[in-house]
């Protein structure tokens, strides 16, 4: 999803294949197509790997699973949506989070919020939207009254959808963008049109990467334990690779915690 999501992941993933004497193959897949996706699999085949971890939005490809399964290789995914019986994914609850993070900046007094959305490939992505949609309408507030914009999770992509909210007809007094490169991108595009971050406009993101705390002021953000998920991934994994012949091959989820991080970034409104 971004170079600093894929960072943490990274991070976690080697931590439990060296904890558990295995060797970790990384594979490139940078092309949605289903042909891609395919070769990427036929690469890790080739290469008599025992298991496989995808993640997002690898996890939500219907090509790459069945390939795998064709092959008779396990695989586990991180931030998986719906489940198929017998497959394995780690998770946070991505709807919680966001109207958890919806609800603190309605109680900071903000009742005109900006939403960047996350690429539209990731269910991750919708399970975001939908939570702070949820948050506003439990608050009273007409989800059709504020400024929704599609981003790709890139800060290129935040760049566009913020200027694209501060260049509308009415100004929000915050913006939640749905991962931290995006809400970085706001907070420079903020200062660029001469808003002070918090006074003027509010700015939170997700998943508290290394670049909340690059910046200044320091992102607000949901904690997501990247590291943890690709840790917990190949942990199941492993079990499964390890299974004798016909044990049964059960449905398993993680859900993992979230944590609300507060920091310099958000603050109450002034209007």
């Amino acid at each position: 999803p971004s170079a600093s999501y894929l960072s943490q992941l990274l991070i976690g993933a080697l931590e439990a294949a060296r904890r558990a004497g295995c060797h970790l193959v990384l594979e490139t897949c940078e092309d949605d197509g289903a042909p891609a996706q395919v070769e990427a699999v036929r690469q890790l085949i080739d290469a008599e790997v025992r298991g496989v971890v995808l993640p997002p939005p690898l996890s939500e490809s219907t090509a790459i699973r069945n390939a795998l399964a064709e092959a008779g290789i396990p695989w586990a995914a991180i931030a998986m949506g719906s489940q198929d019986a017998g497959t394995l994914n780690v998770r946070i609850d991505d709807f919680e989070a966001a109207r958890a993070m919806t609800r603190h900046l309605i109680e900071l007094g903000h009742r005109s919020i900006g939403f960047i959305k996350g690429h539209p490939n990731q269910v991750a992505s919708a399970e975001r939207h939908r939570g702070f949609v949820a948050a506003l309408a439990e608050a009273g507030i007409d989800p059709a009254s504020v400024r929704i914009e599609q981003g790709l999770f890139t800060y290129r992509s935040g760049i566009d959808a913020a200027e694209r909210i501060l260049e509308g007809p009415s100004r929000p007094t915050a913006i939640f963008a749905s991962n931290d490169d995006m809400a970085a991108a706001t907070v420079g595009v903020a200062h660029r049109h001469g808003l002070q971050v918090p006074g003027d406009l509010s700015i939170v993101g997700f998943d508290d990467t290394a670049i909340a705390t690059s910046i200044w002021p320091a992102l607000t953000t949901i904690r997501q334990p990247i590291s943890a998920m690709a840790d917990a991934a190949i942990t199941m994994l492993l079990r499964r690779v390890r299974e004798r012949p016909g044990e049964t091959e059960a449905t398993e989820e993680e859900v993992l915690p979230y944590q609300l991080v507060l920091r310099e970034s958000a603050g109450p409104t002034r209007h």
